[in-house]
């Protein structure tokens, strides 16, 4: 079991290199900007009063960009973090199943003494610490930036944040884990979740705009990650964790269940 895991973390280790890249550029440079927008808040702040309040909303920014937990939700918890945890949950996750199938990989590590249920399971713990690594990196590179130029994150909160970041992407492979290994398909799975996660993203845009439909956002995972009062006021999302940690714990167990019982040649 110890050798899948480490064969599984050393085939997603590229991909773990890439995706932390982009986040720790991009998050980085985005920390940066923050002086520029505390500086120029008013003129920010007129400009974007020309935009319709609900559409802003959408993205994040129901305040000034000056305030910091607007500033990591607008650049980065509304749409990098998903974003990353989106393509690294669908690749991950369809890998150790439905693409091992198909290149016929999977008879190797299924024609030791490995059962399924325990390859499954380790493939599993490395995408969670990959996942990890991810969220941590996204997160923490934000912050290591804005440290540079003062910005006003505290290290506790963003800590707590990055647990929360890596609950919501472990949620995404889970699900996408459990499609796997019912279509044995990286395609059919892949899409669902890429599909499910664009129909979210919309419910939950759509929401902000008509407040009368405003609880449509209750089925859209993003309104569950939502960093900003945590970084402001210290709200503890307890709840919105404790969400992603079940479904993430209850898409992998499914998922450990649909395998063992799956017909690999059907």
């Amino acid at each position: 079991m110890n050798t899948a895991f480490w064969l599984e973390l050393r085939r997603d280790r590229a991909l773990a290199a890439w995706l932390t890249l982009v986040a720790l550029v991009y998050g980085g440079v985005m920390a940066l900007f923050w002086p520029m927008m505390r500086d120029n808040a008013q003129m920010i702040e007129d400009y974007l009063n020309l935009f319709p309040k609900g559409f802003l909303a959408a993205f994040g920014m129901e305040g000034s960009l000056a305030d910091p937990g607007i500033f990591f939700t607008t650049y980065v918890g509304s749409w990098l973090w998903p974003i990353v945890a989106a393509l690294a949950g669908i690749v991950l996750a369809t890998r150790p199943v439905a693409v091992d199938l198909e290149r016929g990989f999977l008879d190797l590590p299924l024609a030791t003494g490995l059962s399924r249920r325990r390859y499954l399971i380790a493939t599993i713990a490395a995408h969670a610490v990959v996942l990890a690594v991810l969220a941590v990196g996204t997160v923490l590179g934000f912050w290591l930036a804005a440290q540079v130029v003062a910005a006003p994150y505290e290290l506790g909160r963003m800590l707590v944040l990055s647990v929360l970041a890596w609950l919501f992407g472990c949620a995404i492979a889970a699900c996408t884990a459990l499609l796997a290994a019912i279509t044995l398909s990286r395609a059919i799975a892949g899409g669902i979740i890429a599909a499910a996660l664009l129909a979210m993203y919309l419910v939950n845009v759509v929401a902000q705009l008509q407040p009368d439909l405003g609880g449509l956002a209750t089925l859209s995972a993003l309104h569950y990650f939502q960093p900003t009062k945590l970084i402001d006021d210290g709200v503890m999302p307890w709840a919105e964790m404790l969400l992603f940690a079940a479904v993430a714990a209850g898409g992998w167990f499914l998922a450990v269940v649909t395998f063992r019982a799956r017909d690999l040649a059907a």
